[in-house]
């Protein structure tokens, strides 16, 4: 009996996202019974694991080595659709410019629960969406249409004729999210298939924005056409929303950073709200700027790109100046809302050792006596940044980072905000066994009780005692804890917030009529040159949260206020938010990057390593560095040496960094090109290395 003939097969190429300790990045080769097309999700083995993967359209060999023998793909998520080819062409650019493998970039953008679903389990998961009626409407009531003002209007009538990209450059409470609004609505109504994309910075911002276009768009086209992206959702409503955004049921995505990733084969229209928020960009893994993928993206399969923003990036402004950008104006609030007077307090004309000056208490009582509300910015939580000990200089350092732990009175401890260690606040110095420990600083937690205390005999317009609320990572950690205290904002039970930046944008409070800001000085002296730009940008959006609605600061026959606490008020910054003037600010700005050499008028990429000793970092980092300037792609690149990080120490793991420049983009990127081997090769002689990372285009030095 002659022997039967070997099964055919087809070689694929799959991009698995495999372990790091296998320097494994590039596409690697399976076979499988039939020819799979791009963009297919396979499962395939690895090691002794199964993982999930895409196949890749990459040239294949004609012929194998005769002692090379392919494994076969496990399983074939064959329900869903293979993802399209823009979806594919959006990670090989990721990969490419942030320098990570196209593995890692692929498995990061799809959700979690691909990898675990069987595909029994993800046929059903399909079929019940597909029973969802399209129409379905219960629970929402069309939001009732209101004429646009001659600014919105005409911004409008430019992103429909224009191609783009554009930056709304629009004040807090102009209408901004109408226009977008407006915008993803006539797209939507033009081509029955097309898709939109809505950013937002925070996952805070996210619920109340969805609901806004849940009520817009859900009667006409359903409540599965408008879906949320984010990290706060479940495992299982994370893959839903995905499969609806990938299978074209959901016509509108809004989320975070992570929504820029997801598969959208009919995308037509790309909102990013607030682009100038550090938030945009991932600080682990793949370190990408969304508000940069946005744009390439749009390009990449013609879509029109907004953004928006009371503050733009000085990157987004100085596009804007050489033509790359369309600026689009909108300098007025909707309505007859005005913008707050600002008002520098010079607290060194203050008491000494005051936190809240005694002009601004006298403020914020007569709002809330005439039933108005508050805001306190102090972008710090816990009680006070450290305890000190005055007769040895004692200070509640962390054990294992370079840092202090916060003391937080509510629960009685001292707390790491970078490694999390927590311990209880000791009742006597450990130097010197002295019993009086003092705070130094001001957090969140202090001003509230502040606030408490010099409020305790103050009764709103109800004859009811003021009631004062706080929201910050700690107050928020529970689920829903944020959309409660959110909604206690809304409805007036709460008379003055409290709050760090989460607060300080994008939330529409009718009733705020002051806002103050307590102790922003410490951005202007900070080594980070974008610190005065996201100062800036959050004393801005705080000041935008007073006086949105005309009808109530009429009623009241109030104008809106902001108070800011300076030891500066004649600084520049203080001085151009005074006049919300944003332009001079940014033509200052842009003045002095372009002197210093900084971005945008340079390109930049961090090299980081983390290692047990400062020495070991370094060391690694210097070798890369000569590695690197031999290098002919290395003409036109400087290489600066390695120094430690600010907080140089977390966890017990010592970090260092080492700056890499080019004027031109091009250039940098053909520099990390051609370093990427050097420094796996360096690497590898330097065990002792925990682990190293490229940070390209980097928002924070």
């Amino acid at each position: 009996m002659s022997p039967s003939a070997p099964a055919p097969f087809h070689l694929v190429q799959v991009a698995v996202h495999a372990p790091l300790h296998s320097r494994v990045g590039a596409l690697l080769s399976y076979s499988h019974t039939e020819p799979l097309p791009p963009g297919t999700l396979v499962r395939v083995p690895l090691g002794t694991r199964e993982l999930l993967g895409v196949v890749w359209d990459a040239p294949v060999p004609e012929a194998l080595p005769a002692d090379v023998q392919l494994r076969p793909v496990a399983s074939v998520l064959s329900p869903l659709p293979p993802l399209d080819a823009a979806w594919m062409r959006l990670m090989g650019f990721v990969a490419r410019y942030y320098q990570r493998s196209l593995g890692e970039v692929a498995a990061m953008a799809l959700p979690p629960m691909l990898r675990k679903l069987t595909v029994e389990q993800l046929q059903r998961r399909l079929q019940r969406a597909a029973r969802v009626p399209a129409q379905s409407t219960d629970g929402y009531d069309a939001e009732k249409t209101v004429a646009l003002t001659a600014e919105q209007q005409t911004v409008f009538e430019q992103i429909e004729r224009q191609s783009g990209p554009f930056l709304v450059y629009g004040a807090t409470g102009s209408g901004k999210t109408e226009v977008y609004l407006r915008m993803v609505q006539q797209v939507l109504q033009r081509n029955p298939q097309a898709q939109a994309l809505v950013l937002v910075p925070e996952i805070n911002l996210t619920p109340q924005l969805l609901e806004r276009f849940q009520r817009r768009f859900a009667p006409e086209w359903g409540a599965q056409a408008v879906v949320s992206l984010h990290s706060g959702l479940t495992e299982a409503q994370r893959i839903n929303h995905w499969l609806a955004a990938h299978t074209g049921q959901a016509r509108i995505v809004l989320g975070t950073r992570m929504a820029v990733l997801a598969s959208l084969p009919q995308l037509a229209v790309i909102v990013v709200d607030e682009e100038h928020d550090p938030s945009f960009k991932q600080e682990e893994g793949a370190r990408y700027s969304a508000r940069d993928l946005a744009l390439w993206r749009g390009r990449d399969v013609g879509a029109k790109v907004i953004l928006g923003s009371a503050t733009p990036s000085l990157e987004s402004w100085h596009a804007c100046q050489q033509g790359r950008y369309q600026r689009l104006d909108m300098p007025s609030r909707v309505g007859a809302a005005q913008l707050p007077t600002v008002r520098l307090l010079h607290m060194g004309q203050q008491p000494k050792k005051t936190v809240l000056a005694p002009p601004l208490v006298q403020a914020i009582t007569a709002r809330v006596q005439r039933g108005e509300q508050v805001l306190v910015l102090l972008n710090r939580r816990g009680y006070a940044p450290v305890l000190f000990c005055g007769d040895c200089g004692w200070k509640s350092d962390c054990p294992h980072c370079s840092a202090h732990q916060v003391f937080h009175q509510t629960d009685g401890r001292l707390r790491c905000h970078h490694c999390s260690a927590s311990q209880r606040v000791p009742r006597h110095c450990p130097g010197c066994g002295n019993p009086d420990l003092l705070p130094l600083g001001h957090g969140t937690q202090q001003v509230q009780a502040q606030l408490e205390q010099a409020l305790r005999n103050v009764l709103r317009p109800d004859g009811q005692p003021v009631r004062i609320g706080r929201i910050d990572a700690d107050t928020t950690q529970g689920a829903g804890q944020l959309q409660t205290q959110l909604a206690d904002m809304h409805s007036g039970v709460v008379d003055v917030l409290v709050g760090t930046q989460m607060v300080a944008k994008g939330h529409d409070f009718r009733r705020i009529t002051l806002v103050a800001a307590i102790q922003p000085d410490s951005a202007l002296y900070s080594s980070d040159f974008r610190a005065p730009e996201r100062l800036f940008a959050l004393l801005m959006q705080a000041a935008g949260r007073a006086g949105r609605d005309a009808d109530f600061m009429a009623r009241q026959d109030s104008r809106p206020e902001m108070w800011v606490q300076t030891l500066t008020p004649q600084h520049s910054l203080y001085q151009c938010l005074a006049r919300h003037d944003y332009p001079a600010f940014a033509s200052q700005q842009l003045q002095e990057r372009r002197q210093a050499g900084m971005p945008p008028f340079v390109f930049q990429a961090l090299v980081r390593a983390d290692a047990k000793t400062q020495e070991q970092a370094q060391k690694f980092l210097q070798d890369a560095a000569s590695a690197g300037r031999t290098l002919p792609a290395a003409a036109g690149v400087f290489v600066y040496p390695p120094i430690p990080l600010a907080v140089q120490r977390v966890a017990n793991v010592e970090r260092a960094q080492m700056l890499v420049e080019a004027g031109s983009r091009s250039a940098l990127q053909r520099f990390l090109q051609a370093w990427q081997p050097h420094l796996h090769a360096v690497r590898a002689q330097h065990k002792q290395v925990q682990r190293w990372l490229v940070d390209v285009d980097p928002q924070s030095l």
